[in-house]
């Protein structure tokens, strides 16, 4: 590795995040959303994975839901010899987050990743199985070891308040929302309420869709990017990890682009330049609906 890839892994490497039981990770990991849609681009979205990891980028975000396991069987061929380094994260359908569906759900995600144990296991949101039956099931995968912790997604405060009032909702550790510049809706009570309960956001899509174009137009963030000789869309994934309690999983199957990503990690943003992103991307001030894509 040379120096420069070796400084940008020291800055990944350097910025993290808690989770709720203690676990510190990077502040930007890999998404893997739409990977392993297509075959032609298999080899290239493998080697972009791995160069994530290469940077120190080690969390690795997947679902079943995601091609329908195709991500997952992806995310586990880019692991092949590399599984001690990563953070493997995958979720559950709400249709499967419940007794024996639930179980068998998680043993088909393993088998796809090639791997024994998943770090994390998130429910990918909430559908009509009750959340404390979901509770159950997660501590009973944690009791077997097919999972190492838990957490959720795209659950809004009234549902967060909800989980942690079961018997063990608490043991949740995370919640993974839409975050990005241009959706900042769980500014408003969300994420203060999960800063309280020492919760951190993962953060998807924080480049926002279609690879971030609306985000790479904006005047503001092309200022800024020129006066730190970056690109627009590396401030705004600076942006995204600056307040220290959210972890950005954001996706790319070009390898150079990864290299982009990473170099995120170096810039910390001075108060004059998130007072000129809060003018050009207003926080919200009233209650939002969830974001969900």
């Amino acid at each position: 590795m040379s120096d420069i890839s070796k400084s940008i892994k020291e800055h990944v490497q350097a910025r993290t995040i808690t989770l709720r039981d203690g676990t510190e990770l990077p502040s930007l990991g890999q998404g893997t959303w739409h990977m392993g849609d297509n075959a032609g681009l298999r080899e290239q979205e493998i080697e972009a994975l791995r160069t994530g990891l290469d940077y120190g980028m080690t969390v690795i975000d997947t679902a079943e839901m995601y091609g329908g396991g195709k991500a997952e069987e992806l995310a586990g061929e880019a692991l092949e010899g590399r599984r001690e380094e990563a953070f493997v994260v995958s979720k559950v359908l709400p249709n499967n987050a419940g007794g024996e569906k639930l179980e068998k759900a998680c043993e088909g995600s393993l088998s796809r990743l090639g791997v024994e144990q998943l770090d994390l296991y998130l429910l990918h949101w909430s559908g009509s199985v009750p959340l404390k039956e979901t509770v159950k099931g997660m501590e009973k995968l944690k009791a077997d070891g097919k999972i190492k912790r838990w957490g959720v997604s795209n659950l809004d405060t009234r549902e967060m308040k909800e989980l942690l009032s079961l018997e063990h909702g608490g043991n949740a550790v995370c919640n993974q929302v839409l975050y990005h510049l241009a959706s900042r809706g769980i500014e408003f009570d969300l994420m203060p309420w999960m800063k309280d309960q020492r919760m951190p956001v993962m953060a998807y899509c924080p480049l926002d869709q279609g690879g971030g174009r609306t985000l790479g137009e904006s005047r503001t963030l092309q200022r800024i990017a020129e006066r730190r000789s970056m690109t627009p869309l590396q401030i705004a994934l600076a942006w995204t990890i600056h307040s220290g309690m959210v972890l950005s999983i954001p996706k790319t199957s070009n390898p150079e682009h990864v290299r982009e990503n990473a170099e995120a990690a170096s810039v910390t943003l001075t108060n004059e330049e998130v007072e000129m992103l809060d003018r050009a991307f207003p926080k919200p001030q009233t209650k939002q609906p969830l974001d969900i894509v």
